[in-house]
């Protein structure tokens, strides 16, 4: 399905989404802080290049992150059933990375205390563990090593203009500064989006710059043709999500689809939801709940590509939220405990 692969490096700071604005009573930190970008900001930038052209069978996945050198082998959010711990960093400028202690495997009945998630030992885990951890695709099947997040926040006040005038606005109740929280990418690594048109064609390997996410930052995008069989396979009875998964209605968000809880619901193993809301064309979406990509489901039948999946499983807004990408999921591969 995926065809194209968009690489995108940044020219400076990115966009790490604004807190509200400061008042001497009302200090934030980094409040409203999401990073990376959605795929529906690409959709929106890849639409605006082309003459804000309607993109209703356009389908984009991400985000990922890769190093500039190698964006084929793109870095993905850990399951969470892969419980790793960084090594010791020499310098704060580095990209932290990990190796992989445990892979945590579902025992229905664990010694008659019902269902758990336990180590190769048999054993239920303890002791503290990195979060927020990325896998290299390449890696997947024999999953080792993970890293840190190769980007850092640089929050900073700007003044809050007049609409009408090149003045500061002074406004008691508001607060005249509000905080961007600014993100600063590691010089070698990008950005990296999935798409299934082949924005290649206009050029092989064609680079350009183009504003991109909030505040209009400059980004360069190079597109590559991409083919992977992991997309285009069955996922099993157990698989990840690599993406945050938006399932339900317009008033409700579900932890999976409704279709699935029949004859019997899957088994989950994720993390809180985090909030799912995006911008595209001058439109604000509906504000949802998203379960977080490295959440792993088990289920009783055999499901097949994502690819595959009915677009009337996911929430809509205009489009159906699969055309974003979201729940994109890969099979995990065997590992049968060792106990």
């Amino acid at each position: 399905m995926f065809n194209c692969l968009i690489q995108i490096e940044p020219l400076g700071f990115l966009y790490g989404s604004a807190g509200r604005f400061l008042s001497p009573d009302n200090l934030v930190g980094r409040s409203g802080t999401s990073f990376p970008p959605s795929a529906a900001t690409v959709a929106g930038m890849i639409a605006a290049s082309q003459s804000g052209q309607t993109q209703t069978d356009l389908f984009v996945a991400g985000p990922f992150w890769a190093f500039s050198n190698n964006p084929k082998n793109f870095y993905m959010p850990t399951p969470f059933s892969y419980l790793a711990k960084f090594n010791e960093q020499e310098s704060d400028h580095q990209i932290a990375i990990g190796s992989i202690e445990h892979r945590l495997h579902f025992e229905p009945d664990f010694k008659g205390m019902g269902n758990a998630w336990v180590t190769e030992e048999g054993q239920v885990p303890s002791g503290k563990f990195a979060k927020g951890t990325w896998l290299a695709i390449d890696d997947w099947e024999q999953p080792s090593q993970v890293y840190g997040s190769p980007w850092r926040f640089n929050p900073h006040l700007h003044p809050r203009l007049s609409e009408d005038e090149r003045c500061v606005q002074a406004d008691v109740e508001q607060g005249s500064l509000f905080l961007e929280n600014a993100v600063q990418m590691h010089p070698d690594t990008c950005l990296i989006y999935l798409s299934n048109k082949d924005l290649s064609a206009q050029a092989a390997g064609a680079t350009n710059w183009l504003r991109f996410g909030g505040e209009s930052h400059i980004v360069e995008t190079t597109y590559h043709s991409f083919t992977s069989q992991r997309f285009d396979g069955n996922l099993g009875q157990q698989f990840a999500l690599i993406t945050p998964g938006v399932w339900g209605s317009k008033r409700q968000s579900y932890r999976f689809p409704e279709a699935w809880s029949t004859p019997n619901p899957p088994t989950i193993f994720t993390e809180r939801p985090q909030t799912f809301r995006y911008r595209i064309g001058g439109r604000l979406s509906r504000g949802r709940y998203a379960v977080p990509a490295g959440t792993i489901y088990i289920t009783k039948d055999s499901m097949q590509a994502w690819k595959d999946w009915d677009e009337a499983w996911f929430a809509k807004d205009g489009l159906s939220l699969k055309h974003w990408g979201c729940g994109l999921a890969l099979p995990l591969p065997d590992h049968p405990p060792t106990t």
